[in-house]
């Protein structure tokens, strides 16, 4: 079977824009977490989050769809440009149909929802804007992409929290399978505004700490809950053997994917997230002593902390490979989550360094090598990386360096 590849990376963090910047802030343990900005938090028991600061959506894109796009989607659509420009993709060159969209979504547009609805109650029915109809939908970061690039190929939208941008990219990687020549994929999420920031609270699982040095800290004994944040990133996928044929830039294989779903509370049966990661690793053909590296889930809660623990040193052993959470820098991105962290794995592979989990010292119970506090250089060729939502969704994707 054909092998799937990344060509392409289009990074939005909160502590950097594009892959350059995006990759320097992260050696560098730069955080991109702290009070928020974007409305007054000082009602609220959490008021930290990880925000993009200088955005401006109409340097990068035309201004007729400003008035129509949540600020999720024009992150989206930026990032979907760089990706497709850092792939040397030039979409009007291929036909429409060989063209395809994947992305996830946990919320929609949160914010544009937000400020129809005020209008609304305010000023009345008259003063909704008509992009309602489709700017607060989930699908409508895959909608706009397609429209933007022309690409009518297979298209669609994973519904789900932090899982869910593993299982985009699982998605996309099928279409590649089946014949799809480029498909863009991956996730951006943004909803911190005051409707957004309640539908969060409602959790129950963010920190209240105002120190950002000390609100996000997973696998630590002081862990209380994780911060949120906005962004994320979007990737081009294609066959390896288009790569090659263009002489593309290839950044690593997608090798490997899984996903479960933990058992209902009180059943006595285990939680699914090992059988992911070893169902990812019987997907690769690889076993354990393979993987160079785990990038965390990191819940930040001490039950899901255990539990992902557990399932790592069950199937590595104890401080049997280094493990990162580099979104103790920007806070944990909903959908957008871990195709930012495929993204930094895939950076990781291509220069030989493992970035740092800051501001966290393990608890003893957490038989886990961390990377903590300095990137390690390792020269790590495959990484695993693991994502948990709300709900018990596990999923786990392998990336390995190309030969």
């Amino acid at each position: 079977m054909s092998a799937v590849v990344v060509t392409g990376l289009g990074v939005t963090a909160p502590n950097g824009l594009g892959v350059q910047d995006y990759w320097e802030a992260t050696l560098a343990g730069k955080s991109g977490i702290g009070r928020i900005t974007r409305f007054d938090p000082s009602q609220y028991p959490a008021r930290l989050a990880g925000e993009i600061p200088g955005f401006a959506a109409e340097e990068h894109l035309p201004s007729r769809l400003l008035p129509q796009t949540d600020r999720m989607t024009r992150l989206a659509l930026v990032a979907a440009d760089w990706a497709l420009e850092d792939a040397g993709i030039r979409p009007q060159d291929l036909p429409d149909s060989s063209m395809g969209v994947v992305t996830a979504s946990s919320s929609g547009g949160f914010e544009f929802g937000q400020g129809e609805l005020q209008a609304l109650w305010s000023r009345g029915s008259q003063y909704v804007s008509a992009y309602q109809s489709f700017a607060w939908f989930y699908a409508v970061n895959s909608g706009q992409i397609s429209i933007r690039h022309g690409m009518k190929g297979p298209s669609s939208v994973v519904v789900s929290d932090q899982a869910g941008g593993l299982d985009a990219v699982a998605q996309a990687r099928r279409q590649i399978r089946k014949g799809t020549a480029v498909v863009v994929s991956g996730a951006v999420d943004a909803s911190i505004c005051p409707w957004g920031w309640v539908a969060q609270l409602a959790a129950q699982r963010l920190t209240t700490r105002d120190e950002p040095s000390q609100a996000y800290l997973p696998f630590d004994a002081a862990a209380d809950g994780y911060v949120p944040g906005e962004g994320g990133a979007l990737l081009v996928l294609e066959s390896e053997e288009s790569a090659r044929s263009r002489d593309a830039r290839v950044y690593g294989e997608v090798a490997g994917y899984a996903a479960t779903f933990d058992p209902a509370p009180g059943s006595g049966r285990p939680p699914g997230l090992r059988r992911a990661i070893e169902l990812a690793l019987a997907d690769a053909r690889m076993d354990a002593e393979d993987i160079d590296v785990v990038f965390c889930d990191a819940a930040a809660d001490p039950e899901l902390d255990r539990i992902e623990s557990e399932a790592i040193t069950a199937v590595f052993g104890p401080y049997g490979v280094p493990v990162t959470a580099p979104k103790t820098m920007t806070g944990r991105l909903y959908s957008g989550a871990a195709p930012l962290d495929l993204a930094t794995a895939l950076l990781s592979l291509r220069d030989g360094v493992i970035p740092p989990t800051v501001h966290v010292t393990p608890a003893p119970e957490h038989t886990l090598d961390l990377v903590a506090d300095r990137p390690r250089e390792t020269g790590p060729r495959s990484a695993l990386v693991l994502a948990r939502g709300h709900g018990g969704f596990n999923s786990a994707a392998i990336v390995r360096a190309s030969a």
